[in-house]
Parts: C-alpha cells; sequence; structure tokens
C-alpha cells in the first residue's frame, strides 16, 4: 500500500488569494480544497475528500472575484489568480439561507439523538445559521428503512447530502443505497427493502452528517462526551487499521476509524467496529483448574499456576508444545517462546499490477480491499490463481496465464498474530514432527488442529474467552483483550504497531506475557524481564525491526534464510487455491462470542426481509 504522495512540483502549483492571503495549491484542486489550504473553514456537507463531488448542499458557498453570485466551493476549480472570499456579507447572508433550508423539514430530536454533541448540523447551525425560522407549514415526514443489524436509520433527519449513497458506489463497490423521487418527495433508501451487503458497510455512520445514520447495536445507550477515547490498532483482520476505541469506566462502548492514509485511509470493518459487545461476554475473569470430578473449578493464582507447572513438566523435549494462537501478540509470543526454549524445547522456532493468489481481501482484509477496488477503478490490471472471486471490482481469473518477469510479492495473513509469530520464529522445529505431543500450551488458541491436541495430552490454555481452548483444558489462565493491554501486533505489509489498554482486564485476568513470566518463575526457569520495557528490549534482539514501531519493513519470514526454517517443501495442494476464511463476521474468539456478529451471520442469510 502506497504511502501518501509525495508534495506536488512547483511547476505543478497555482497561487489563489483567500481572504487576502496568498497561498498555492496544486493543479486541479477546487476553491474549497485551496480555502483549507490557506486555513479559512468553510461550512460543509456533502463534501468529503475521498468521495466524488456532488454540490448539493450548498452551505461552502463563498464569493469569487468577477462572479456574479456565491459558487459553490467544492465543485468550482480553483484557477490561477483567483481571488476568493469567504466571509463577506453576502456570503455570510447565503449560508444563513441555506441553513434555514435545511432546517424547514429537520426534526428537533437532539436531545434523544444519538449524533447529539458530534453532530455537523448541530455545530454548523450554531455558527453559520440564523436564531429564527420563518417556516410555519407542516414539516414532512420519511419512513425510515432497513438496513440491516448495524445502522439504525430515522430518515426524517436526512438533509441527502447523498455521501451515504456515493461511498457504497465508489468505495464499498455496492450499489445498494440511492436517491428516489424529487423535491419534498426525495429519499434516500435502498429501492427495495434489503440490508447493506458491504462489509464496510458501518462507515456510513460516521459519513452521515446528521443523525439519520447511526450504530443500531449501540443505540440510546451513551452519550459523545461521557467517553474516554485510547488510540489502538484494530486486530480482527491482519491490515492492521487505525483504531480509536471509546470508553466509559471498564467498559468499551464503541470501536471508530482512525485516519491513516498509509494503512486504512479512514474506513474500519464492520467486525472492527461493532465485535466490541463480546468484550464483555464470556469472558475468562479468574483462573480454573479441572477438579477430581472433571469439571473446572474456579481456582488462585498460585493454584493455578502450580497446577500447570505440574502439568507441564511432565513432558519432556519435543513433547511439550506451544501454540499461538489468531490474536497474540508479540510480547506473549516472545514470552512463550523463551519459556518453552528455557524448558528444553529448543528450535521453536504502490504497484503496477496485482496477482491475487488463494486469497480473498474481501473477507479477510475489507478495508484493504476497498483500497484495491480504488486501484482498479485507476486502471491497474488485477488477476486471480485460486477458487473464483467475488470481488467488488473486475478481474482476470489468470489459472496458467501467468508468465516469467513478476516483480514481486505480498503475503495477506488472515490473522493480526500470524507475522508476528513468524517474524519471531516461531514455527515448529524439525525434530518437532512425528511426536505426539504429552502437554499442550495453547496461548489463545482456539482454532487449533486436532492433531494438534491428543486426546491424552495435558493443556494449558490462557486467553481472554471461554471458547473450544478453553473447554478443552485442565488448567485455564485468564488473559487481556486487544483493548485492556499494550501489545504489539505487525500487519500483513511488516508494519509493527502497538495496541494501548483503554481499559483493565476483568476480574483476576492479567496480561499475556506477566501470566507467562509468572508461570516462569514457578518452574524454576525464570524469563529475564519483569516489566514491559524489558520484554521489548527482549523483541528488539530476537526481531530488531518489532522495535520500530510504524515503520514499513519486509516480514522478516519472507526472507530467503526464514523461508527454509520449518524444513523440505511439501508437494502443492491438488485442489484449487482457495481463503480459510468463510465466514468474515465470525474468525476469532471475540467475534465468535458477539451478538451483533451473529446476528450480521443471520441476516446475510437473508439479506432481502421476507423472501
Amino acid at each position: 500500500m502506497a504511502a501518501q504522495a509525495a508534495p506536488a512540483p512547483a511547476d505543478d502549483l497555482i497561487e489563489v488569494t483567500v481572504d487576502g492571503k496568498p497561498v498555492k495549491v496544486p493543479k486541479g484542486s477546487n476553491v474549497l480544497q485551496a480555502c483549507d489550504a490557506a486555513g479559512v473553514d468553510v461550512p460543509r456537507f456533502c463534501y468529503h475528500q475521498r468521495l466524488s463531488i456532488a454540490g448539493n448542499c450548498r452551505m461552502c458557498l463563498v464569493e469569487v472575484e468577477k462572479s456574479p453570485k456565491p459558487v459553490a466551493s467544492c465543485a468550482m476549480p480553483a484557477g490561477p489568480g483567483m481571488n476568493i472570499k469567504t466571509s463577506t456579507p453576502l456570503v455570510k447572508k447565503a449560508r444563513e439561507g441555506v441553513m434555514e433550508f435545511l432546517l424547514i423539514n429537520h426534526p428537533l430530536d437532539c436531545p434523544i439523538c444519538d449524533q447529539g454533541g458530534e453532530c455537523d448540523l448541530q455545530d454548523q447551525a450554531m455558527a453559520f445559521g440564523s436564531d429564527r425560522s420563518r417556516f410555519t407549514e407542516v414539516k414532512r415526514a420519511v419512513v425510515d428503512k432497513n438496513l440491516g443489524p448495524l445502522v439504525k436509520t430515522v430518515m426524517t433527519r436526512c438533509i441527502h447530502c447523498t455521501r451515504c449513497v456515493r461511498f457504497a458506489k465508489e468505495v464499498a463497490g455496492v450499489e445498494d443505497l440511492g436517491m428516489t423521487g424529487r423535491g419534498r418527495d426525495s429519499e434516500i433508501g435502498t429501492y427495495v427493502e434489503r440490508m447493506l451487503t458491504s462489509e464496510l458497510s458501518a462507515n456510513v455512520i460516521d459519513l452521515c452528517p446528521v443523525g439519520a445514520l447511526t450504530a443500531k447495536p449501540s443505540a440510546f445507550t451513551f452519550r459523545n462526551w461521557e467517553l474516554a477515547s485510547t488510540e489502538s490498532v484494530d486486530v480482527s483482520d491482519a491490515l492492521g487499521s487505525a483504531i480509536r476505541v471509546d470508553a466509559r469506566g471498564p467498559e468499551v462502548f464503541r470501536v471508530t476509524p482512525r485516519l491513516n492514509d498509509a494503512i486504512n485511509q479512514e474506513w474500519i470493518s464492520d467486525k472492527a467496529r461493532f465485535q466490541v459487545d463480546a468484550l464483555r461476554l464470556q469472558r475468562l475473569s479468574q483462573p480454573l483448574v479441572r477438579g477430581a470430578g472433571g469439571g473446572l473449578e474456579p481456582a488462585t493464582w498460585p493454584r493455578a499456576l502450580a497446577a500447570a507447572a505440574e502439568g507441564l513438566a511432565r513432558a519432556r523435549g519435543h513433547e511439550l508444545r506451544g501454540v499461538a494462537g489468531r490474536l497474540a501478540d508479540v510480547e506473549s509470543v516472545v514470552a512463550l517462546k523463551d519459556l518453552l526454549n528455557r524448558l528444553g524445547l529448543a528450535g521453536v522456532d504502490g504497484a503496477d499490477s496485482v496477482l491475487l493468489v488463494g486469497t480473498d481481501p474481501r473477507a479477510e482484509a475489507p478495508v484493504l480491499n476497498a483500497r484495491l477496488r480504488a486501484l482498479a477503478l485507476a486502471g491497474v490490471p488485477f488477476a486471480s490463481i485460486g477458487a473464483p472471486l467475488d470481488l467488488t471490482f473486475p478481474l482476470l481469473a489468470a489459472g496458467d496465464v501467468v508468465r516469467e518477469g513478476w516483480n514481486g510479492f505480498a503475503v495477506l495473513a488472515d490473522a493480526a498474530g500470524t507475522v508476528g509469530a513468524l517474524d519471531l520464529g516461531f514455527v515448529p522445529g524439525a525434530g518437532a514432527r512425528g511426536v505426539a505431543p504429552r502437554a499442550v500450551y495453547l496461548l489463545g488458541a482456539d482454532d487449533y488442529e486436532e492433531g494438534d491436541v491428543p486426546a491424552d495430552a495435558f493443556v494449558v490454555y490462557q486467553g481472554h474467552h471461554g471458547e473450544r481452548g478453553a473447554a478443552r483444558a485442565d488448567v485455564v489462565l485468564p488473559g487481556a483483550a486487544y483493548t485492556e493491554k499494550f501489545g504489539t501486533y505487525v500487519n500483513a505489509e511488516g508494519r509493527a504497531q502497538s495496541t494501548k489498554a483503554a481499559v483493565g482486564p476483568p476480574g483476576a485476568a492479567r496480561d499475556d506475557w506477566k501470566v507467562l513470566r509468572a508461570l516462569s518463575e514457578v518452574m524454576g526457569a525464570p524469563l529475564p524481564y519483569d516489566t514491559l520495557a524489558g520484554v521489548r528490549a527482549r523483541l528488539a534482539e530476537v526481531a530488531p525491526h518489532l522495535a520500530r514501531r510504524g515503520a514499513l519493513e519486509p516480514p522478516l519470514w519472507l526472507g530467503a534464510d526464514a523461508l527454509g526454517v520449518g524444513g523440505a517443501a511439501g508437494k502443492p495442494a491438488a485442489d484449487p487455491l482457495a481463503t480459510r476464511v468463510t465466514n468474515f463476521y465470525q474468525t476469532d474468539a471475540i467475534s465468535r462470542a458477539s451478538k451483533t456478529m451473529a446476528r450480521c451471520v443471520r441476516a446475510r442469510q437473508n439479506p432481502v426481509p421476507g423472501l
């Protein structure tokens, strides 16, 4: 993925004047962008820098010298020597008139509207509107639309900016939304009642400048000024989208996108946004030990650690196996690897064309799929090898027509913890093959293969949700979820990023690396670090690029030296290459515990109600 574009050369710049201040902008810029470059705030509702120009709200009116009337700054190209005025009496009166028209049919819902406090219409009505209205007729009302389990609609509040329509068509690639009717009868809808089918559909909530589109799962549960925000990283896929986690007290209420042009721009997937309801469901909040009756019983930390140490000590060498799960951060992975090694188990170890090999970016990383769609619309050719794909842009099913001359490749991992674990060399050593383990340590691993955990093996499960791994375990050690700890994840392009704790873990749960450090002490093989800084210093020794957070570096595991760590290559698969993600909404322990994601699965099975 390309980073931000370089500054335009001087020959590609033009000079305009905004409120008496000269400013240079790239050729092709519009007047609104010139005003932004000059630091002048021009109000807008329909304009968005990542969407096409609509020019239908008329709120961005400015005065241009020699123009007979105010012009819509978003739709007017900036020209050399243009003199732009944004605060003349004519402009102020024009904006006041536009705001009066917008408020004619807008309901007085602010006290009960979920958008209250972060509503563009509220803010701009206060800044640019009048203190009275001359409208005495009956306000219109519009029937609400059922867009599925994620987006709540109150269409009477809609001001017809068409941001949602343009996003669905241009970014998400699904033309589910559109406008019908004219004038007073205009409505935004889906033509026939159906849910939004994009994995990015809930981004229309952020785009909507009013309260017409809001989050259905969290309706009427909080006010935005009650929330404390923490900048973090999404772990629902391997893209590592920048997110903002909003919490009140000990509970996470909302996840929204954070601007990062190099990764997710300003979009996130529906799963990243709404799976957070699972952070308070099916949580492991205290240690558990399997009792004499065969069931798991609550235990203290000393008892649980002693039981785990006793069971793990029965295994020798390659009879002890560690399995890292999809959501494991690199701090906990390096701690697990160091512990296993101390117990005697050494050896645990922008584009001009795009070829997709056995991967489905729409299911595995929807935000990346949106960026690939933008490349396709710009003329970049796409091809695929593997099972047929249902993407949001055309591509060639390449099959055997690939020729020599390919200039590189990137691997799209299907989990947030995959690349970091591989960079740390957390793969089976050659001596582990063919040895049935007597003890298995599952680090958040709920998607393990049955062959990895024999029926008679002693199992320790460390994680944050009571799922498949916890049900199989003899000892359960509660860990922290990604919103509850400072952890490092490496995304699919090799960029190390950190999550930050927005809330604390529930009950007796602790950070994963701390649990492993305490267990190593009980087992008589203490790890050589006691602080997060110490763990990260160890990471810098093992994989130096993990200490350079935010830097884009090729994943170590794709290097020539690392490719041979797993032993001899196997035979190519006889079946067609296909993605392992068959259910986008439920891919890990968090999303499978989410009631909202379960409702999405049911809705996707029948996207048109009544059929």
